[in-house]
């Protein structure tokens, strides 16, 4: 029976060594509850009393041309005529005006409106409504940039309300702000919220995303409205959400006021953005790559344009990018915002990792192009488990319809559940780049490979155009 006991108490004790406890704050003693006067309610309304007076409707109008098929030869078929009678004329396609409504913010007292681009984008004719007021004032198009999706147009008056800019590099997640808008076109509405995250890129809605996300309330109509503080400050254009249904979900999206007050003022002074010009493909650090460049963030470089200010000012592939002008880079978009933010003929400092060591690279952008023509690299295949590779000749090229200018080798097969196709391969592909080496042939592939036997390779894959690096180890 003793030796039962100190069984016991031994179990007891081992089970307290191990025992583990929780961090946990002190009990809740008291509890504010709202002033319950008769007299007295809570209301953010001197927060937006002034700004809902600068956020307009617009209504815009485009006609939609319809085919001429008046003159067909079946129109004049007498059986047709006989079928149909006088009435057949009913049924030919006629011209038609397509309309849509959306929002704006007058930021000028002389009657300039930031919206987006997609709002007034193709219409013949731009309404203006202001709040609360039966008069529409006709808008002319001052600029409009796609890749940002914002616009400025003008209306004809004096003296009207206009928004304040306040700047969203002083925004932190969990500050409040409304959404004022025209959603469905039920008119003026204000819908308040939190700001849920910031710097959000990559949801594929524009070229150039640095997005502020909200859970307040953005519909259909909203879109070119005003997100403001609570001192009523512009801090984001409304411009999107992400719905499956096409009403809200809590996730919508607004263009910052940085970003927006750079582009208004070009607009308007200019009529168009002009961007600086890197002339590179990038990409994020992968998982594969974090050992490479010591777990530090910034942009991988896997393409360089000829003749770009990458090129002539040093910068090679595989350089990781991590500062602009002494500004951080997190990530491929960030430096794509950036770079964006900078006019053409500025001069630039890079920071960047090389060979796991830092350098300091300064180059002169050029102006952005509409579509880079960048060249792309080429490589071939053979040393990787479940992988084959065949030359990229002329007739291959003509078949698939791929550039000239790409030379490499091509995928021709990967075998399912091989370490080739673990490592992403896909059949197709066209390698261009193995480390330092440009593969433009067969032989130069498999020097490559032979040159890297058994050690970790950073390859560049052409995938339809697009540049993906994969790490083979």
């Amino acid at each position: 029976m003793k030796i039962k006991n100190l069984l016991l108490v031994g179990a007891l004790v081992v089970s307290n060594v191990f025992a583990f406890e929780v961090s946990e704050l002190p009990n809740v003693t008291i509890r504010e509850t709202p002033d319950v006067s008769q007299t007295k309610i809570y209301s953010f309304y001197n927060s937006i009393k002034e700004a809902k007076n600068a956020v307009v409707n617009i209504s815009t109008q485009k006609k939609v041309r319809a085919p001429n098929l008046q003159n067909h030869p079946i129109f004049s078929d007498p059986f047709f005529r006989q079928f149909f009678g006088d009435s057949f004329g009913a049924i030919i396609p006629k011209d038609r005006v397509e309309r849509s409504l959306g929002s704006g913010v007058i930021i000028s007292k002389d009657g300039y409106i930031v919206t987006n681009n997609h709002v007034i984008d193709g219409a013949d004719k731009i309404l203006v409504a202001l709040p609360e007021s039966n008069k529409e004032y006709e808008a002319k198009v001052i600029g409009k940039d796609a890749k940002s999706d914002l616009a400025i147009i003008k209306i004809n008056a004096r003296d009207l309300p206009f928004l304040k800019f306040a700047s969203s590099n002083d925004l932190q997640v969990g500050d409040v702000v409304f959404a004022i808008g025209n959603p469905f076109g039920v008119g003026e509405s204000v819908t308040q919220g939190i700001i849920s995250a910031l710097n959000k890129s990559g949801i594929g809605i524009n070229d150039y995303e640095n997005f502020i996300q909200t859970d307040a309330s953005i519909n259909p109509g909203n879109s070119g409205g005003a997100l403001i503080d609570s001192r009523g400050g512009l801090i984001g254009i409304n411009t999107a959400i992400l719905s499956r249904t096409g009403g809200n979900h809590g996730i919508g999206f607004a263009i910052p006021s940085e970003m927006v007050k750079k582009i208004a003022k070009a607009l308007i002074e200019d009529g168009v953005i002009e961007r600086g010009y890197l002339g590179v493909s990038i990409q994020d650090v992968s998982e594969d790559l974090k050992d490479t460049y010591k777990n530090q963030k910034g942009a991988v470089v896997i393409s360089i344009e000829e003749n770009s200010p990458a090129q002539k000012g040093g910068l090679r592939i595989w350089d990781l990018i991590t500062k602009v002008n002494g500004i951080s880079v997190k990530n491929a978009a960030e430096l794509k915002n950036i770079i964006g933010t900078l006019n053409p003929n500025s001069k630039v400092t890079l920071n960047i990792i090389r060979d796991k060591s830092e350098e300091i690279l300064t180059l002169t952008l050029t102006k952005a192009k509409d579509k880079a023509n960048q060249k792309v690299s080429d490589s071939t295949k053979s040393g990787i488990p479940g992988l084959e590779v065949t030359p990229l000749s002329q007739n291959v090229k003509n078949q698939f319809g791929i550039p000239n200018s790409v030379e490499g080798v091509l995928v021709s097969k990967v075998q399912q559940g091989s370490r080739a196709d673990e490592l992403g391969f896909n059949m197709g592909d066209i390698i261009t780049q193995i480390e330092s080496y440009r593969i433009t042939n067969l032989k130069e592939f498999n020097q490559a490979m032979q040159r890297y036997k058994g050690q970790t390779k950073r390859m560049l894959i052409n995938r339809g155009g697009r540049i993906f690096s994969v790490v083979a180890k």
